[in-house]
């Protein structure tokens, strides 16, 4: 089975969402084969999860320090954006390597993270169900605290956060791959005083290998990982002129608009899986 690999550039918050709902939707039309996205995002941008309150961002903080904020088509709490490699993985469920199980599917992504981690020497695994049990993603709690069973962590730490949701008859799930740590940036866009609760509950690859990978080593390494756990070859691709078309109108009409960011108003109709 082959597939595509987008390697993009960085881009705004409210761009790279759209991409990632574009290239779902031509994937659930058939008009695509399954698609791993590697991108990161310029200015810094803190998503928040398709339930939670727009009240989780410290919206002057962000504004004072070119901070984006914009709200993902997926669950899970906040995340900032920020020194990391984000994934994207965009396919169809009950063919290929996945099943219609959603929670099998979003294991299965984390074990090729997992994979493509081994490449690299980094000794991460998959985090056991939390004590205290399911946290709910509409708490204002940012997304790396405390992982959920099946995630990506590292010395008993979460390297990686992700959440999925389901398009129709596919998946897309996305997530940050931590490569380094702003801990003043990351505590001020969410109204923390500080860092600490945030800092001791992750580790970055940074930590691991003691600077991170050069980015087009790490790209190389999880798509590997992806391509090795999944059984696709991935070919490089990039946008279709219909797929950047879509993108931009969902840019211009729900990632960039108030109206979703704030009020949720435009949601997505198809239902989704929270991870993050």
């Amino acid at each position: 089975m082959q597939g595509r690999l987008i390697l993009d550039d960085a881009h705004p918050g409210a761009w790279n969402m759209a991409v990632d709902e574009a290239l779902v939707e031509a994937v659930d039309a058939a008009s695509s084969p399954p698609v791993l996205r590697l991108y990161r995002w310029r200015p810094p941008c803190l998503s928040l999860g398709f339930s939670q309150p727009y009240e989780a961002a410290d919206v002057a903080f962000c504004a004072a320090h070119g901070v984006d904020v914009v709200r993902r088509p997926t669950g899970g709490r906040a995340v900032l954006h920020h020194l990391e490699l984000t994934y994207s993985v965009l396919a169809p469920l009950g063919r290929g390597p996945f099943s219609h199980d959603l929670q099998a599917a979003y294991r299965t992504i984390c074990r090729a993270l997992v994979a493509g981690f081994g490449k690299l020497g980094v000794p991460a695994g998959l985090s056991d169900e939390p004590e205290g049990g399911h946290i709910s993603p509409t708490e204002v709690i940012p997304c790396f605290i405390g992982p959920a069973e099946g995630e990506v962590v590292a010395l008993g730490r979460k390297l990686v956060g992700s959440a999925m949701r389901r398009q129709g008859g596919s998946i897309l799930q996305h997530g940050s791959i931590l490569e380094g740590w702003g801990g003043s940036l990351q505590a001020g866009c969410l109204g923390l005083p500080d860092d600490v609760s945030l800092r001791s509950a992750v580790v970055t690859l940074s930590d691991l290998l003691g600077a991170p990978p050069r980015p087009e080593v790490l790209a190389e390494a999880i798509a590997a990982g992806f391509a090795e756990t999944l059984g696709v070859g991935f070919v490089p691709s990039g946008l279709t002129s219909e797929e950047a078309a879509r993108a931009a109108l969902l840019e211009r009409e729900r990632y960039g608009h108030p109206r979703w960011t704030v009020h949720r108003d435009g949601a997505p109709s198809a239902g989704g899986a929270a991870g993050a």
